[in-house]
């Protein structure tokens, strides 16, 4: 199992363990996240899914594919260098606990 501590705006934080091939989106809403909507189920088509994965973890992460990179173009939280989709961002991870930033707005 691997852990997500995700942030919200507020500062308030929560731990998920995810198992292995579930999606950080599919977690977080199975989990009732407030933030993550995922309208599109992970199907890489909606960008309801955006965080910033916190900036001294973001090189311990494979860069985004073509397809998740297009995507966060049309993001409504602003883009920053961190931002990733959280449908495309599965477990196992190269560290114990990956840290996220919930956006202020999704869709």
């Amino acid at each position: 199992m691997s852990k997500v501590n995700f942030v919200r705006q507020d500062g308030t934080a929560c731990v998920v363990e995810i198992g292995s091939g579930v999606s950080v989106m599919l977690a977080a809403v199975r989990s009732g996240i407030s933030g993550i909507e995922g309208e599109c189920g992970g199907c890489l088509d909606c960008a309801t899914c955006h965080v910033y994965v916190d900036d001294a973890q973001i090189g311990a992460l494979p860069s985004p594919d073509a397809e998740e990179l297009e995507l966060l173009g049309s993001v409504k939280a602003p883009r920053k260098p961190s931002s990733r989709l959280s449908c495309q961002l599965k477990p196992p991870f190269p560290i114990e606990t990956l840290t996220l930033h919930i956006p202020e707005v999704q869709s």
